[in-house]
């Protein structure tokens, strides 16, 4: 399933920070296993929490921003992968002015989420589920076509391609949770 933010429509957060446009979307039964989202924060406050989820938050244009909250402390860099509670009470403050971040937000009693940046280069994935989110530059995946910035995908089998040099890549892998 290709997905691409320019098609996603905005929406504006309940409290008025910034906006989301929700990428993809994984339901079983009605229910949310994991969705993909790419956030404007244009100014610095609560950042939403979602209560028995977790949450992979990766900032992709702009200087990032801290989260604190109730003994939390963390630091939202540009292109590294944040891991953490998604129903913490977290208040926002921007480093230097508005960014923009991509979000993984799943349910750990069905899956487990992990992420990680791809650079430019060949590239060669692993089988199972997975998504691909071009942050910059491209992405041609072989057999299937090219991505650019803003762009990706959601796949249920390997792939191979190549990022381009100046690119980056969100790759976000999910495992069944094991009982």
């Amino acid at each position: 399933m290709r997905f691409s933010a320019d098609t996603a429509r905005p929406v504006a957060w309940k409290n008025g920070g910034g906006v989301t446009r929700e990428l993809a979307l994984h339901e079983d039964g009605g229910k949310m296993v994991w969705r993909l989202s790419l956030a404007d924060i244009a100014q610095s406050g609560p950042f939403s929490p979602f209560p028995g989820l977790s949450r992979i938050h990766t900032v992709v244009a702009g200087a990032g921003h801290r989260l604190t909250g109730d003994g939390v402390s963390l630091a939202a860099q540009p292109m590294q992968p944040l891991a953490f509670d998604g129903g913490l009470a977290l208040d926002c403050q921007l480093r230097d002015g508005p960014c923009r971040a991509f979000n993984v937000i799943y349910d750990p009693r069905a899956t487990r989420a992990q992420a990680s940046v791809l650079r430019g280069g060949n590239w060669v994935g692993e089988s199972g589920p997975q998504a691909l989110f071009v942050a910059a530059g491209s992405l041609v995946l072989d057999g299937i076509g090219g991505f650019a910035c803003g762009e990706g995908l959601v796949l249920d089998s390997a792939a191979r391609g190549r990022v381009s040099a100046d690119g980056a890549v969100i790759l976000v892998r999910f495992f069944p949770v094991r009982d």
